[in-house]
């Protein structure tokens, strides 16, 4: 499995984005996301999730979330990896939906630590090594305890990465010590990706290949520049980059995500603002914050290229 690994690993790093969802009277707006797929790819994205958290997933019945994995593969086109969110907490729907993304041609599966029902760490290794003998497709785990509810303890995630399909982990724990303890112990060839952007560059730093970035919606030729940047050795830019994104780290947080992002993108055209129950509409102080950061940062209106 070493050549899998270290293929996967040169596969899936660099500027990822975490899509968002466009809805349009409550349904799917499919060709805005099929553009917005197509504008990602121009504007330098590594690669793409679609139906991920930002997708708001927990909102898409079974047919949409199938709908929107194809959507994103027949846009992508093969130019850049897609990684399907297949994520559930229910062991089945997760294998059903991962089985699903294989056929329909992704490249790989992003799956959530169940939330709500508080696995136990045999729970959530049983949950996992399910997924992988019932999928052939190469799995990365996503790890989120703020979401979640649960902490994937390092030692049961090295038992999983010994499974032929596991093959990374997308880490929102916040906890930089992390992919240094994992590059010790489970070696180079375990995909380690960010899921925080504002922590991005101490993430690579310590081991990390890339992030599955929220702010990519927004700015995508930025978020590439900077995993270029780093690629190459140039920390000066890498330096120059995080500090002209950060204010927009901090906007698209100021509320729960993706709430500000769907309004950010509104401001650009991309789609409109809407977002599922229970998620609502961002206040009209966080509008004013984002709207503000996007001018100071430049980057209103969109630019067609």
């Amino acid at each position: 499995f070493y050549y899998l690994d270290f293929f996967i690993t040169n596969m899936f790093k660099g500027s990822i984005v975490a899509l968002i969802t466009p809805f349009k009277n409550g349904k799917i707006d499919e060709k805005s996301f099929q553009d917005f797929v197509e504008w990602q790819i121009k504007q330098g994205t590594h690669g793409l999730v679609p139906s991920g958290t930002t997708g708001e997933s927990p909102t898409l019945n079974h047919k949409e979330h199938e709908k929107i994995i194809h959507l994103c593969i027949e846009a992508a086109n093969g130019k850049v990896p897609v990684i399907a969110g297949t994520g559930s907490n229910s062991t089945e729907e997760a294998i059903s939906l991962t089985n699903y993304a294989k056929k329909a041609g992704a490249d790989g599966v992003l799956i959530v630590t169940p939330y709500y029902n508080k696995p136990t760490q045999q729970g959530l290794f049983e949950h996992f090594k399910s997924i992988n003998d019932n999928c052939d497709i190469p799995v990365i785990i996503y790890n989120i305890p703020g979401r979640s509810a649960v902490d994937m303890d390092i030692n049961k995630m090295y038992e999983l990465s010994k499974l032929p399909n596991i093959v990374g982990v997308k880490d929102s724990s916040n906890d930089l010590a992390r992919p240094l303890i994992t590059l010790d112990r489970f070696g180079k060839d375990f995909c380690q990706l960010s899921g925080e952007d504002a922590t991005v560059v101490p993430f690579l730093s310590q081991g990390g290949q890339g992030c599955i970035s929220v702010s990519a919606n927004i700015v995508p030729r930025q978020s590439a520049k900077l995993h270029n940047s780093w690629q190459k050795g140039d920390l000066k830019k890498v330096q120059e980059i995080n500090l002209y994104l950060s204010p927009l780290y901090q906007a698209l947080f100021a509320e729960t995500s993706p709430g500000p992002t769907k309004y950010a993108a509104s401001l650009l055209n991309i789609c409109l603002e809407d977002c599922r129950l229970p998620l609502a509409k961002v206040s009209d102080d966080v509008k004013k914050l984002i709207k503000k950061t996007l001018n100071d940062l430049k980057i209103l209106p969109i630019k067609s290229n």
